[in-house]
């Protein structure tokens, strides 16, 4: 029995968005539900991972099905394809298992031909709508399936209208419209040497493998690596009846949210435009009215209306983004889906469903995501300094938060600059799925034109960037760079702000804040701490940053980088003269000066934790690190140490190594200069006993060999790190309790993890190193060579940002396994980047990790993605993608 590849929608449900995609088991599900569905059916995700398997082509087997179910759906409507008495037209959507706003390709009014046009011409007695619906064909079908730019039908319309002084494309009369369509087909045929295809079926079909080719446009992939979604997951394809929003002043199209999805307030909330298509609002070419206001111009749509989006919320116990159209004066549901919603918003629903007795706490932590929270713990304005400030003009708030940054007007630019390191903020007309990439690397997004559920809106909510749209008062010159409101003028490059929440546009740069927990976040962070077991600990060097972690409710610091103190302006002398020195004498005078310093840093932070661990890392980057490299530097400094020009450049050149990450750094160096591990040693404990002493606090120390590669190595450093530690409680008659540990980060330690916990009563993962060491990539180059792998599908997500699960992840695995034979009670944590990044949290809770440490800001989303791994992992779905 051959493999079933197209389902109609009354063959499939809600349980089957694997399969048919999220759009498409909605579509079931209101099908089941006696929703007025315009029916049609669903290319499943298989076919589209076949037809790349099949070398991008749609098998026999394939096409014959779907033709199959485009009868059946002929039968079910009672209109035919292409005919002239009644002519079926459908949509071509893709609609992949997760949500992708905008990232991939439609087509609407296939169908239509030559004579299909004067079919719907006849049966709606409007030849306007018809040719209208035509030349939107035909330049959607061109763009989308064969690739010819949309902008040279755009530049025929707008010449069409010139021609017959028509302001808006609604004032064009049928004629007009009948020679865009003939100049549409003569540009066609220019362009590909070919008549427009009268044949619906080879419209059909075509546009079928177009769908499946958007799933690997550039957009859609950059979307895939940012939201983590594994390519091999596919689109599936939805066929449906065409229902007209633009067949007159009793028609129209919109789209809308069961509650706000800015705030999350539990209101009907959306957009429709009357005479339009779907596509209409979507692309923010033309201001919409509010939802609300369909209540006076059709009162029995809107209330069936709301009737539904009511039935929805229940039924999916969730916010839902749904699409209707209304032909004729009769309501239809093209789509709903959980909706996209604001970081802000997402914590309000969640919180409220809990309240509403809708959902479990446990439900609301899996309705956030953790990605989402970094919004609201990045910078507000400062209230004394946005109450000075004058807006110079308003549009529509979309994402809150604040963005304030230079401005650039292509996503080309926005990203360049942002590479550089400046703040930029992207300022377009409307954005389109092609800006992603500059969405991405912009503090805010601010548009002239669209609503609140334009492209911009929905994909800056997404993403948690601030946003503001419609502010239809600046007036954008593209070519020169530069935009004006009214007499003032802002070129490229200069600082605006803008406010998200109010929709404020500020013609200046206006400082920031910190953000706090409080209210709806503080909630959800108390469910999540009381449902996750893996503990949250933070990677911080300065007493201010362990407070500020502390605050975002780090449990301890998971790694301090000893070196980061060594780098400020009073002790780089003394480390330099340490470095130059010629014997151990000298070595030792320079860590003397050393050690106040270092004393004091660790009593800061200590007192910070207030009792809290922390993970102390001993020195680690190779010495050069600490010394000029231009010979006018090396005189310089040479000249402040009381030394020769060629005596400094002579012990620069003796530190010089061809592969310094490799190098004379980590453990290696203690091996080499014992007296710096003594004195690091001498100032973690020393410190420890005066905050035991001066504030009462049980400060438990852990300090932690950096790059151990052999358990003869840590054995070695850890008798000098004990040996002072002793001596320095015998000193000050104070017992302490402190662990030496390691860092696993050189594989070779990972693979030998049972040697290494004989000595090792700690182990923290620096997983940076280790997936440098384990792929053979320097993470500083890998960026020059890693978008060709993304573009070549050799990798999805970069290795450095997401734990490699597979290779990086078995050493872990394995090393977890090894260590706690030898030692079962060892403590096991991660204090790579990857310690932040909620799927490589859920892969450490499952492998059994005791804690997990990250940056201050995202402690918060590390406690909540430990929340939902222990909820998922109780449901055993946990699955490595």
């Amino acid at each position: 029995m051959s493999k079933k590849y197209v389902y109609l929608f009354s063959e499939g449900d809600a349980s089957m968005r694997n399969l048919l995609g999220g759009k498409g088991a909605n579509l079931a599900e209101m099908t089941k539900l006696g929703m007025p569905v315009p029916q049609g059916f669903t290319v499943s995700t298989e076919a589209c991972t076949r037809y790349y398997e099949d070398g991008k082509v749609i098998s026999q087997e394939i096409l014959d099905q779907i033709l199959d179910a485009m009868e059946k759906t002929e039968k079910i409507t009672g209109k035919k394809f292409g005919d002239l008495e009644n002519p079926f037209l459908v949509s071509v959507r893709s609609g992949a298992r997760v949500s992708m706003p905008g990232m991939m390709d439609t087509i609407l009014n296939l169908g239509l031909n030559d004579v299909a046009v004067k079919g719907v011409a006849k049966l709606t007695n409007n030849e306007r709508f018809a040719y209208d619906s035509y030349r939107r064909f035909i330049q959607m079908f061109s763009d989308v399936v064969m690739e010819i730019e949309k902008s040279k039908f755009e530049a025929i319309l707008d010449a069409v209208k010139e021609e017959n002084g028509a302001k808006l494309d609604t004032d064009l009369t049928a004629e007009n419209l009948k020679d865009v369509v003939e100049r549409y087909k003569a540009l066609y045929k220019q362009e590909k040497g070919v008549d427009f295809p009268q044949d619906p079926k080879e419209q059909l079909l075509e546009s079928v493998k177009a769908v499946f080719r958007s799933w690997d446009n550039p957009r859609a992939i950059v979307y895939r690596r940012m939201n983590d979604i594994p390519g091999d997951w596919g689109t599936a394809v939805n066929v449906q009846a065409m229902v007209f929003g633009n067949m007159g002043d009793d028609s129209g199209t919109g789209v809308a949210f069961t509650r706000d999805p800015a705030t999350g307030e539990n209101k009907l909330y959306g957009e429709y435009l009357i005479n339009a298509q779907g596509e209409d609002v979507v692309a923010g070419i033309r201001t919409p009215q509010h939802i609300s206001t369909l209540e006076q111009a059709m009162p029995e749509i809107y209330k069936q209306f709301a009737d539904i989006a009511n039935r929805l919320e229940n039924h999916y116990k969730d916010m839902q983004d749904m699409e209707f159209t209304i032909e004729r004066g009769k309501l239809y549901m093209l789509q709903t889906r959980n909706g996209k919603r604001t970081a802000a918003a997402a914590l309000q629903v969640a919180v409220d469903l809990v309240k509403e007795g809708m959902i479990t706490k446990e439900e609301a932590l899996m309705k956030v995501d953790p990605k989402q929270l970094d919004s609201l713990l990045h910078p507000t304005f400062e209230a004394a300094a946005v109450k000075k400030a004058k807006p110079i003009a308003k549009g529509l708030p979309a994402s809150p938060g604040a963005a304030c940054g230079k401005v650039y007007f292509t996503a080309e630019d926005a990203v360049e600059a942002a590479g550089k390191g400046e703040k930029v903020v992207l300022v377009r007309q409307e954005t389109s799925p092609e800006d992603i990439e500059g969405m991405y690397a912009s503090q805010g997004i601010l548009t002239a034109r669209g609503g609140m559920t334009s492209h911009a809106a929905v994909v800056g909510r997404g993403m948690g960037v601030c946003c503001v749209v419609g502010c239809g008062e600046i007036k954008i010159n593209e070519e020169d760079k530069y935009f004006t409101v009214g007499e003032i003028k802002i070129n490229e490059g200069d600082f605006i702000s803008f406010d998200g929440t109010t929709g404020n546009v500020y013609g200046e740069a206006i400082p920031t804040q910190e953000a706090g927990l409080s209210g709806n976040f503080a909630t959800l962070m108390q469910w999540a701490d009381e449902t996750r077991t893996l503990g949250v600990r933070t990677n911080a060097d300065s007493p201010r940053d362990a407070k500020v972690a502390v605050g975002f409710g780090a449990e301890g610091i998971g790694l301090c980088r000893t070196e980061h103190m060594f780098f400020e302006e009073d002790r780089i002398p003394a480390v330099r003269e340490m470095i130059v020195a010629k014997s151990e004498d000298q070595r030792r005078k320079a860590l003397a000066k050393l050690l106040p310093m270092q004393r004091g840093d660790f009593k800061g932070m200590f007192e910070a934790l207030e009792g809290r661990p922390m993970t102390i890392r001993f020195l680690d980057p190779p010495l050069h690190e600490f010394l000029p490299h231009e010979d006018e530097d090396i005189r310089s400094l040479a000249a402040e140490m009381g030394l020769t020009f060629d005596e400094l450049k002579a012990t620069v050149e003796d530190l010089h190594e061809f592969n310094p990450m490799l190098g004379h750094r980590g453990c290696r160096l203690s091996v080499t200069y014992p007296e710096i591990a003594e004195m690091q040693t001498r100032a973690v404990i020393e410190a420890a006993i005066e905050v035991k002493q001066e504030k009462g606090y049980d400060v438990i120390p852990e300090i932690m060999i950096p790059l151990v590669g052999d358990v003869k190595e840590l054995k070695y450093v850890k008798n000098v790190v004990v040996e002072t530690a002793e001596t320095v409680m015998a000193e000050k008659g104070v017992k302490l309790n402190y662990k030496v540990g390691t860092m696993i980060e050189v594989p070779r330690a990972a693979v030998t993890a049972d040697e290494i916990a004989k000595e090792a009563e700690f182990f923290s993962f620096g997983t940076n190193d280790m997936t440098q060491m384990t792929f053979g990539f320097s993470r500083d180059d890998a960026g020059k060579f890693l978008n060709d792998y993304y573009d070549k599908k050799i990798f999805e997500q970069d290795p450095f940002a997401r734990l490699d699960q597979v290779g990086v992840g078995r050493l872990l695995k394995m090393a977890v396994e090894l260590g706690r034979q030898t030692r079962p009670d060892i403590k096991l944590g991660i204090c790579g980047e990857h310690g932040g990044d909620p799927s490589s949290v859920m892969f450490c809770h499952n492998i059994g990790l005791n804690y997990v440490s990250c940056s201050p800001y995202r402690v918060p989303i590390a406690r909540l993605a430990a929340a939902q791994a222990k909820i998922l992992a109780e449901k055993d779905v946990f699955q490595d993608k």
